[in-house]
């Protein structure tokens, strides 16, 4: 379920490292084969392979920097949009600490450690996280987390 690492990574914040890694993989095997090599499963139908590697072609031929501020101008400044999916179910209440301490155990309990830079509940970790699961795992724990993805969506859609 290596396509879910791939989206997580299209979702984290477009570090120069990131997109130079992103840019140096797509030139050693292409875009399409990239997206394939990803999804060697066959998770994914012929046309979201070609919308992901779409996706990926049009971020590469965007500047850095503007790629960059419109993941801040996405993400960062509306609570609404934010990809830390505790804070749609919590907002700033007490309650979401001990949510992202048993979500960081469920992690470690599965051989995980997480960036401790990042909170575990960043679409893009537990993309990664889900990535390393078998796909009946993977199903069960992003089912958990739909309806949040479902709301995040909406807000995004507004």
């Amino acid at each position: 379920m290596k396509f879910l690492k791939l989206i997580g990574l299209l979702l984290d914040y477009p570090s120069d490292d990131l997109l130079a890694e992103l840019r140096a993989a797509v030139r050693e095997t292409g875009v399409v084969s990239l997206v394939a090599e990803c999804d060697p499963e066959g998770m994914l139908d012929a046309d979201e392979r070609l919308q992901l590697a779409s996706f990926i072609t049009a971020q590469l031929a965007r500047d850095a920097l503007e790629l960059q501020g419109a993941y801040v101008r996405d993400f960062d400044l509306t609570a609404e949009h934010s990809l830390h999916l505790t804070h749609h179910i919590f907002g700033e209440e007490k309650s979401r600490g001990p949510a992202l301490i048993d979500l960081g155990e469920f992690y470690k309990s599965h051989g995980l450690e997480a960036d401790e830079r990042e909170l575990p509940d960043y679409l893009p970790v537990m993309l990664e996280f889900a990535s390393e699961l078998s796909r009946e795992e993977a199903h069960v724990f992003l089912a958990e987390v739909g309806k949040v993805l479902k709301v995040l969506a909406d807000n995004l859609e507004k």
